[in-house]
């Protein structure tokens, strides 16, 4: 059999390297009788292209995980390679850059500069690479049309509903073109059919190649994703739940609860 082209091998080699590999991480404050292990021993891998739901109740240790996995704190113990890379202990300078270049994040609350228009806030991002100011405009120009407001660019926030504040968010996030997109309660703050509009979005963002992970309370949005990731006590119970096996688990339960 012929071999590959080195180029092709190289496309291959990519498409097999998991987006995120969580070796037996562990999240840890405190210490004796004070010690919390918000993450314990917890170990995880999520395929480039997936769409993965974290859920659990509250104190779980989902946000953590989705700190750990947005490289917004580092874990305790354990290894974490994102896209191939070992970014466990790099310079926090290194991971910045790498944090900037490979991921997007939307929130439960839009973080939205209230003075700036959503052209500006959506050009944010590339500010901190090497970006000409033409093609800043270019790139948040495409993300806001990708997301339906092509015809908002030079709204502020206050002009705006919360369905399409939160769009601007992810304009904002995707921005950049990154790898993966997280979502931390991306909904929380939305109505129903708010939600829905979303939730399409991220749908075609998928399908167009985006890695999606996002913590959610809620039942119909985590459905919506490919891989359900069950989180309790810093552990995970069930790294892939049936979706028609949700109505089992009440999210809002608390640890102290349990």
């Amino acid at each position: 059999m012929r071999e590959p082209a080195p180029d092709t091998q190289g496309a291959i080699a990519e498409r097999q390297t998991p987006i995120v590999r969580l070796d037996r991480v562990s999240k840890i404050y405190g210490s004796g009788n004070t010690e919390v292990r918000a993450l314990d021993d917890v170990s995880l891998t999520i395929e480039r292209g997936e769409y993965c739901a974290i859920v659990g109740p509250s104190g779980s240790g989902k946000s953590t995980a989705m700190n750990a996995i947005g490289c917004l704190d580092r874990p305790t113990i354990g290894r974490y390679e994102l896209d191939g890379t070992d970014v466990s202990k790099i310079p926090e300078n290194e991971l910045a850059k790498i944090r900037n270049r490979k991921l997007g994040f939307v929130f439960q609350q839009f973080h939205l500069l209230a003075p700036l228009s959503a052209l500006e806030n959506v050009m944010l991002p590339t500010l901190y690479g090497d970006v000409p100011k033409p093609e800043r405009i270019d790139r948040a120009t495409v993300a806001l049309e990708r997301v339906g407001l092509g015809n908002r660019l030079h709204n502020k926030p206050n002009q705006l509903s919360g369905g399409q504040q939160q769009r601007v968010a992810i304009a904002r996030a995707i921005v950049n073109r990154p790898t993966m997109l997280l979502a931390d309660e991306p909904t929380g703050a939305l109505d129903t059919h708010t939600t829905k509009e979303v939730m399409n979005i991220f749908a075609e963002l998928n399908a167009a190649g985006i890695t999606i992970v996002t913590v959610t309370h809620e039942i119909e949005v985590a459905r919506l994703s490919q891989r359900i990731v069950m989180f309790r006590d810093g552990r995970i119970v069930d790294d892939n739940v049936r979706p028609d096996g949700l109505e089992q688990f009440n999210f809002y339960e608390t640890e102290a609860s349990s």
